[in-house]
C-alpha cells in the first residue's frame, strides 16, 4: 500500500508527518528518518483500529485488496 505523507520541518524544531487520506494520523520525530518511522508505526496502529472498529453483520465477508 502506498500513502502520500506531508513531511513539515516544526518552528520548534524536528519534524511534523500528516497523512492526507487518514484524518486524525500524525506524527512527530527530530529528524526526517525518525518522523518517517514514526509514521508508518502510526499509519499501521491507526489502520488496526479501523479494522477493530467495524461492525459484522452475520452476512459480512472480509477481503483485502492489493492497493
Amino acid at each position: 500500500m502506498n500513502l502520500k505523507v506531508i513531511l513539515e520541518a516544526s518552528e520548534e524544531g524536528g519534524f511534523t508527518v500528516t497523512v492526507p487520506s487518514l484524518p486524525g494520523c500524525i506524527s512527530e520525530g527530530e529528524s526526517r528518518e525518525e518522523a518517517i518511522r514514526n509514521i508508518r508505526e502510526a499509519i499501521e496502529l491507526y489502520l488496526e483500529s479501523v479494522d477493530d472498529d467495524q461492525p459484522c453483520a452475520s452476512n459480512a465477508e472480509f477481503m483485502e485488496l492489493a492497493l
